[in-house]
């Protein structure tokens, strides 16, 4: 084993290393080890180096638990310094979205990882998963997120918040959904009732037959006259108007009579 620290690139300015980006992924062959990591091969003509605290997830006490020299290994780029001629790189899989990463409005792919009654969590590949609000998987009404989603499934989703002081992310699946459209009656619009005024066309006088004018004649002709002083019903005499009315009449009737 190599007792010494991991030995520094020189420090001359390496233009190849321009096109290196980090999370860039590589298959490499372990040229070194030392008490502070691996030195890896990973086809370019500087060799990266690994940390001892990139070999694996889990503590590590001595490299050699890990990896050993000719050993293949895959790697991902940490970080590049073309400046210095240095690449830095982990065999602990980057993450696909780190918190800086992740912005409000981003469309992301995730799977989800666990269903509640509140909603669903879905891995996008951040350090935690994101929680799709079970008001926030559709438009319409569900009363649990199991109607929708299963888990293992893929699902799109977007970004509606992230706080990387609380390490939340809020997600969404009915925002890349189209509104559906608001069902609205159609109804004809009535027109407003225009105010009919409406003049009350004036009554036409009945037309009095001959009988009704005669009786009519006879009364206003009663009514010019004196009154009859009234005496006992005993004794009464008939009016000379009675008369009259009863000769009207009865020439009415006759006249009546002979025109049918």
């Amino acid at each position: 084993m190599e007792t010494e620290a991991l030995a520094a690139p020189e420090n001359t300015e390496n233009p190849e290393l321009e096109n290196i980006k980090r999370k860039m992924q590589y298959s490499g062959t372990v040229i070194k080890t030392t008490i502070a990591g691996a030195v890896v091969d990973i086809g370019l003509s500087t060799p990266g180096v690994v940390h001892i605290s990139q070999l694996s997830t889990e503590p590590v006490n001595r490299v050699e638990d890990v990896v050993s020299t000719g050993q293949q290994v895959e790697v991902w780029v940490k970080r590049v310094f073309p400046k210095k001629n240095r690449v830095e790189l982990t065999m602990i899989k980057p993450l696909d979205l780190e918190w800086r990463e992740i912005t409000k409005g981003m469309n992301l792919k995730g799977k989800v990882a666990r269903l509640e009654k509140f909603g669903v969590f879905v891995d996008i590949g951040a350090e935690r998963p994101g929680l799709v609000h079970i008001s926030e998987m559709t438009h319409g009404y569900i009363k649990n997120p199991g109607e929708m989603v299963k888990e293992g499934d893929e699902i799109d989703v977007q970004v509606l918040n992230v706080n990387r002081q609380k390490k939340q992310i809020k997600l969404s699946m009915k925002a890349l959904e189209e509104k559906p459209e608001k069902v609205v009656k159609e109804t004809q619009p009535q027109a407003p009732r225009a105010a009919v005024v409406t003049e009350e066309a004036p009554k036409e006088e009945a037309i009095p037959t001959a009988m009704e004018m005669a009786l009519r004649e006879a009364m206003e002709r009663s009514k010019s006259r004196e009154p009859v002083v009234q005496v006992s019903r005993s004794k009464q005499k008939p009016a000379a108007g009675s008369n009259e009315i009863e000769q009207i009449l009865a020439r009415t009737l006759k006249n009546k009579a002979k025109t049918k």
